[in-house]
Order: structure tokens, then sequence, then C-alpha cells
């Protein structure tokens, strides 16, 4: 993915991950080095369909979509290192620890969502992400991940 902020990454995108809009929380992936981190953007606009009731008076990103995002790139990461691509399987959540905001997120922000590897299984791993804004940690967790079959 080495043409970030192309249509042609946004492609890519859609075509590991099975999240689409509202739930797509990655716009573009700038660095990705298989079975170790990934690097990625999420563009955060006034028009997110949060933002209306969180919170009307001041706009903030949900910080548990800060780890949805942060998460969603670890899919991409996982997909690309375990070779998944075009199997149908899923990434899940097992576990989210640790998780802290250090700031909120307001519209007009670019979120730089950075995530690595920390353990890696058979079908589980550990990841370790931090989401920045203007280089500044506004959050960040480690969480647990496992691959799985999608739904019958």
């Amino acid at each position: 993915m080495n043409e970030a902020g192309s249509g042609r990454d946004l492609a890519r995108i859609l075509s590991l991950l099975p999240h689409r809009y509202p739930m797509l929380l990655v716009d573009r992936v700038a660095e990705l080095t298989p079975g170790e981190r990934i690097v990625a953007v999420k563009a955060v606009s006034m028009n997110e369909p949060y933002f209306p009731g969180h919170f009307p008076a001041r706009p903030i990103m949900p910080g548990v979509l800060l780890i949805e995002a942060m998460a969603q790139a670890a899919g991409i990461l996982a997909v690309e290192t375990l070779g998944l691509a075009g199997t149908g399987k899923l990434l899940y959540f097992l576990a989210i620890e640790g998780a802290k905001f250090r700031r909120p997120v307001e519209p007009g922000c670019l979120v730089r969502l950075e995530v690595a590897y920390r353990q890696n299984r058979a079908r589980a791993a550990r990841f370790e992400g931090r989401a920045l804004v203007e280089g500044a940690v506004a959050a960040e967790a480690t969480f647990l991940a496992m691959v799985a079959d999608p739904p019958a």
C-alpha cells in the first residue's frame, strides 16, 4: 500500500476490511510493515454521524471509536501479514486493556493511528495502539484479537 491517499489505497482498504460507512474508520494507510506495524489515518469531519449527539455544543469523537479505528488498522495489518485478503476471515476483539483517553478529538482533526504487533500466535494476536492528533496522544490501548471464520 504505497500510494497513500489515492483512490487505489481506499479500494485496497475496502478489500481488506468488512467495514463500510459509517463504521469504516480508516481512510488511508501511510505505512505498513507486515508482521510489525501500521500507520493509518482517519480524517474526522463534521459530517460524522455521531457528532449531532456527542455532543451538540462541543462535538467530540467517542473514545470507543478511537479504539475501533485502531482495531481496524490492526485488522489491515493482520490481513496483510497473514495473507487473508479475499478469504472472508474476520478479526474479532477478545480484550481491550489499559485504554486511556488523553485529549478530545474534534471535527477537522487528522488522527494518526499507530498500531504494532506485540505478540502473534496462530489464531490470536496482541496489538498496541495509539491515536495521535498533531503529534499528541489522544488515546491508547493494548488489545487482543483473534482470526475467525465469517458467520454462517
